[in-house]
């Protein structure tokens, strides 16, 4: 049976197989040469500060339980400290494993229960947005930190106009996924963790989906990540609906892209480089490496609204950042950078929403151009140009 890397490099839908062979050759010829006249290269190392100490370890844990209501439980807390620092000094990143069976390079190597069951999620959305049988589906990304649950007391003018795509597509009878990115900040325990850029060790290190959390050891727990990469995969479409922060994507939005980073060539068999092993992970990808875009295909819109500046630079970076990722502009009107309530202040910016009609319906027109978009993908009638085109340097 082919190991799931061979699957995953066979899914790339940027060449043809003997295109892509002939790029991989190339650049694996290249790459040997190098390593026939330089060596191997070298795993760099010593950035890493020292491991904490008991006494550093039991502040950063005790900071978690502050409120007096614990005070009676401080013998029980101690303990759960001690256990804590137990896993983190053996390194007990992910504690529940099982030998990962047929269809993996290795079937002996033991594979996260964890890991597992995410990239069995993903595996089945993928096949079900496949089907054509399937309703239309599409991702539709509320990406503002702001919700009235939290800090800010109030909605977003990313929520409502989040609202007016979701009326159009769900009137068209599209089923819609709503990802509402505000939770990380209302949601108790919620987190979508920062990537780690194992990519820039070697393509073949970065796994998809992310391996890197949930990491116990370390408490970096709770990464919602996981539930989100199945409705990427799932996606027919994805419509990014955000706000302008500081000339840039909001947090919580630039935290979900970097993590999609694994989509872009990610490596869908852990057991080809045993977990996190550098050395095998840059021997894989000097031996060629296919880049498979995951998510390739999928029709994008955007809507990036701002109030001073940032809309066109942010509204670049979104659409560069989803082409790269091979997915299918819907068109100019699907692709809407706008200001709203144009340097008027912050107090009167939802009653500025209110009386801008015409954003309102340019926000309905991105959303019916992303599901023009998406039937015509679906029917054949619509690729991207250069979906066949042999890239000479694929990354």
């Amino acid at each position: 049976m082919p190991s799931r890397v061979d699957e995953g490099a066979a899914s790339e839908p940027a060449n043809g197989p003997g295109q892509q062979t002939q790029v991989q050759t190339q650049a694996q010829a290249q790459a040997q040469a190098q390593v026939q006249a330089h060596g191997a290269p070298q795993v760099r190392k010593g950035q890493a500060p020292p491991p904490l100490a008991p006494a550093e370890f039991g502040q950063r844990f005790a900071g978690r339980f502050v409120d007096p209501a614990f005070n009676p439980h401080r013998d029980w807390l101690s303990r759960l400290q001690q256990l804590a620092y137990e896993a983190y000094d053996e390194g007990r990143k992910a504690p529940l494993t099982h030998p990962a069976g047929p269809g993996y390079a290795d079937p002996g190597y033991q594979l996260s229960d964890e890991w597992r069951a995410a990239s069995e999620r993903v595996a089945a959305a993928a096949r079900q947005q496949a089907e054509r049988s399937t309703p239309d589906r599409v991702l539709l990304v509320c990406a503002s930190p702001r919700n009235d649950g939290s800090c800010p007391g109030e909605v977003s003018k990313t929520w409502r106009l989040a609202n007016v795509v979701q009326e159009v597509l769900q009137g068209s009878g599209v089923q819609v996924d709503r990802l509402d990115l505000s939770r990380i900040t209302s949601d108790p325990m919620r987190h979508i963790h920062p990537c780690k850029g194992c990519v820039s060790t070697a393509m073949p290190l970065c796994h998809w989906p992310c391996s890197c959390y949930p990491n116990h050891a370390l408490g970096q727990t709770g990464d919602w990540m996981n539930e989100i990469y199945p409705l990427w995969a799932a996606a027919h479409g994805v419509a990014i609906v955000t706000p302008v922060h500081w000339y840039a994507p909001p947090s919580v939005l630039k935290l979900m892209m970097d993590r999609l980073v694994c989509a872009d060539g990610g490596n869908p068999d852990p057991t080809t480089t045993h977990g996190k092993n550098p050395e095998q992970a840059k021997a894989l990808e000097l031996a060629g490496w296919g880049y498979p875009k995951h998510l390739a295909g999928r029709a994008y819109a955007l809507v990036v609204h701002g109030d001073v500046e940032g809309v066109e630079s942010v509204r670049r970076t979104l659409s560069e950042w989803l082409d790269w990722m091979g997915l299918v502009d819907a068109g100019e009107l699907a692709k809407l950078q706008r200001y709203v309530g144009y340097w008027q202040p912050y107090a009167t910016s939802h009653e500025a929403l209110d009386v801008d009609t015409a954003v309102q319906e340019e926000t309905r027109n991105a959303a019916r151009a992303l599901l023009r978009a998406v039937r015509s993908l679906r029917e054949g009638r619509l690729e991207r140009p250069d979906a066949q085109l042999q890239r000479p340097r694929p990354k």
